[in-house]
């Protein structure tokens, strides 16, 4: 199988991809055509049917795999598929697990790795509520595992939110032990717990999208119910560690606009938000630099980055 990343310039293309999304969308000329976004474990790529009138245009819709006929061009500095061919694949013509994009690291290294850092919390509270998800609830351990921490802008893959958190949970540990005023349990604690809202947020792999309550509610307001729940099942958690665990999650995107119901308060909650943050950019920028290739050049604006951007040059 050719996978999304090896894809350069000038290459056809022939090969079974997941269709992660269908449009149907309207030239300045008002002709029709179709819009995609096909998917393999590598990556995603838009992909355009110019002509939907050919014969060689078959039927088929989103989540479906499809067997295509392409060639890849470039557009906006980012490979792009001009799709001759397309229709559905038959189940005998792919794997599955070769259309989900997973984490480059070892998944259940990453997990043990966040488990020590739980061994670490001496608040008792803390430890009980930090096992109670991530070592007595299997369930949710598996979910955590397995889900991405965002639908396409940054760790947008399987294994990406344990990747995030543990990536945050590290950068936390060393404010901690760097700025002798924070309180490193809670810390901890909230670098663990503040994107678990995520597992609710999006549906799981394939599909990756946004459920109900991530539309209605978001990853922040549904992990802060998550936690509170949580809390109430342990005897004499302390209310103000609770409420201060809380304002952490509350506040971890920092800005009003950022979605964060709360400003920071605490020096904990602005350690928070600066190593999701942190964590967020660097993997944005990571992404978009592995997906140019060769390509050296400027690689346009990007939205989250507020910025143009291209690689570093090679001395």
């Amino acid at each position: 199988m050719r996978y999304i990343e090896m894809f350069r310039e000038g290459m056809h293309v022939s090969d079974v991809y997941l269709c992660k999304n269908k449009q149907i969308a309207l030239t300045k000329a008002g002709k029709e055509y179709g819009n995609l976004v096909l998917q393999d474990k590598s990556g995603t790529i838009d992909a355009k049917i110019w002509d939907l009138g050919s014969p060689g245009i078959g039927n088929f819709e989103t989540m479906d795999y499809v067997y295509i006929d392409a060639d890849v061009t470039v557009f906006m500095n980012s490979n792009q598929l001009s799709i001759k061919r397309i229709r559905k694949a038959d189940e005998s013509e792919y794997i599955p697990g070769d259309y989900l994009p997973v984490s480059r690291k070892d998944i259940g290294l990453m997990y043990e790795e966040l488990l020590g850092f739980i061994r670490t919390i001496k608040n008792p509270y803390l430890h009980q509520l930090a096992d109670s998800y991530f070592v007595n609830d299997r369930e949710f351990a598996k979910a955590f595992q397995f889900h991405s921490a965002a639908k396409s802008v940054h760790h947008g893959f399987v294994g990406g939110l344990l990747e995030h958190t543990l990536s945050v949970v590290k950068l936390c540990d060393y404010y901690a032990g760097y700025y002798p005023l924070i309180n490193r349990d809670l810390l901890i604690t909230a670098a663990m717990f503040h994107d678990i809202g995520k597992t609710k947020e999006l549906s799981a792999f394939p599909e990756n999208d946004y459920t109900d309550d991530g539309q209605l509610l978001g990853h922040i307001i549904i992990g802060t119910e998550m936690i509170g729940e949580r809390i109430r099942t342990i005897p004499g958690f302390p209310e103000k560690t609770a409420a201060e665990l809380k304002h952490c999650i509350l506040a971890h995107h920092g800005e009003l606009e950022y979605g964060s119901p709360k400003k920071p308060a605490l020096i904990e909650a602005l350690a928070l938000n600066f190593a999701d943050n942190t964590d967020a950019k660097l993997q944005t920028m990571t992404e978009l630099l592995n997906a140019a290739g060769d390509n050296n050049g400027w690689l346009g604006f990007n939205r989250l980055l507020d910025s143009n951007v291209r690689k570093t040059t090679e001395f």
